[in-house]
């Protein structure tokens, strides 16, 4: 089995990614969130999964390890196939999903596209145990459901932050200053980012 692929970026899409290495070029099929990692970069280190099947050999990239392990849980729940794993990683963060997970919220797996209530409610039951104990890192929701804090994702993510990058600086920040104002909160998360 392929561990990674490290080489030059030739080619790159929201879908896919070609990495040169030693003058073969790999097409790795790849998330949005692997998308936004490799987006102005020259070369690249992927971790790979190889899908093998009778009709077709494919290749799926993933910026680092705790998305490909989060991968290989998707697709062990029946029903999800690597092509539904990718589009349920490129709808949510790592730590998101795990937390998503992790909490049984199937409404908010409900959200991607073409996952129905019963397959929300089968990835959950599946996986919850196995996300508590694989490691994989849960981002703290507190920023969401905290009025103060969700006006001050959405300033950030509206100066050119990005939406991960904000919740987890004001999940921080809510964490050891839970009556901020949304204003201490703005002015506290720019100095952090």
């Amino acid at each position: 089995m392929i561990d990674y692929i490290k080489g030059e970026i030739t080619e790159l899409t929201p879908a896919s990614v070609t990495l040169e290495t030693y003058g073969v070029g790999y097409f790795i099929s790849i998330s949005l969130n692997t998308y936004s990692n490799l987006t102005g970069k020259k070369s690249a280190q992927l971790f790979i999964y190889e899908a093998i099947r009778e009709d077709a050999h494919q290749l799926f990239g993933f910026f680092d390890k705790q998305e490909r392990e989060l991968f290989m849980l998707l697709i062990s729940v029946s029903g999800i196939g690597a092509s539904t794993g990718r589009m349920i990683l490129s709808s949510m963060s790592t730590q998101e999903l795990a937390n998503v997970i992790a909490s049984g919220n199937s409404d908010m797996l409900k959200t991607v596209k073409g996952i129905g209530l019963k397959t929300a409610q089968r990835v959950i039951v599946d996986l919850k145990d196995k996300i508590k104990v694989s490691g994989i890192e849960q981002v703290d929701m507190f920023a969401s459901g905290h009025p103060s804090g969700e006006e001050a994702v959405a300033a950030l993510v509206m100066l050119g932050f990005t939406q991960q990058a904000s919740q987890k600086v004001v999940a921080k920040i809510l964490k050891d200053k839970a009556d901020s104002t949304v204003e201490q909160i703005i002015k506290t998360a720019l100095k952090m980012l």
